[in-house]
């Protein structure tokens, strides 16, 4: 059961791509249809949820930076008030709840993430540094937004999608983890989509 809710939230992440794929390759421009950041905050809610349930505070750490940004670009796009103000006061308190919960009952040690025998400290430091950028591209894309006053995603997010995507990749190959590499291998395509598609916006911008 635990394993089926980590895998259901990984297949929501590449399903919001997919869908943003779609849509774009559809209208010929970078979109961010709503469904995005829907499946984007469902996913992240439950692989909070799994990062509990396997006492893995690094996940739900990383879930939680990125979580309340998808919450912001909700709003952003106007749909944020259309949801049960319960089930909103929920979704705000709920990570924040766990979090304390787990560090008042000792279930957290972080020194544990550094002392992992299975994984060499260069290793370590790759796969740290890749989820760093991987989560720092919507950090990036909050910023945008929050400048422009509107939910989008620009270039600079395709851009560190790829990089990070590409890291994590590599990091997946030597700690042969076929989670990571299939969720991962999929999310290249469409960053690299995502940046031709940009790129050709921006040619037929400067020919009109």
């Amino acid at each position: 059961m635990v394993y089926a809710i980590g895998f259901i939230a990984q297949i929501l992440f590449s399903s919001r791509m997919v869908v943003q794929w779609v849509i774009s390759e559809k209208n010929k421009k970078v979109l961010t249809p709503r469904l995005f950041w829907q499946l984007s905050l469902l996913a992240s809610f439950l692989l909070f949820v799994y990062g509990w349930l396997r006492d893995d505070f690094a996940i739900m750490l990383g879930q939680a930076i990125t979580y309340f940004i998808y919450i912001r670009n909700i709003q952003l796009q106007g749909e944020w008030t259309k949801l049960p103000r319960a089930f909103r006061a929920f979704l705000w308190v709920f990570p924040v709840i766990i979090i304390v919960y787990g560090y008042n009952n000792n279930a957290y040690d972080l020194r544990q993430f550094f002392n992992n025998e299975n994984i060499p400290i260069w290793l370590l430091l790759l796969g740290s540094i890749a989820q760093v950028i991987f989560t720092f591209r919507f950090v990036y894309q909050w910023i945008y937004s929050e400048k422009k006053k509107t939910s989008s995603l620009p270039f600079g997010f395709w851009l560190l999608s790829l990089i990070g995507a590409s890291l994590i990749l590599t990091y997946a190959i030597f700690r042969k983890d076929p989670v990571l590499f299939a969720g991962h291998s999929l999310g290249m395509i469409v960053y690299l989509r995502n940046l031709f598609i940009l790129k050709n916006e921006e040619h037929d911008v400067v020919e009109k």
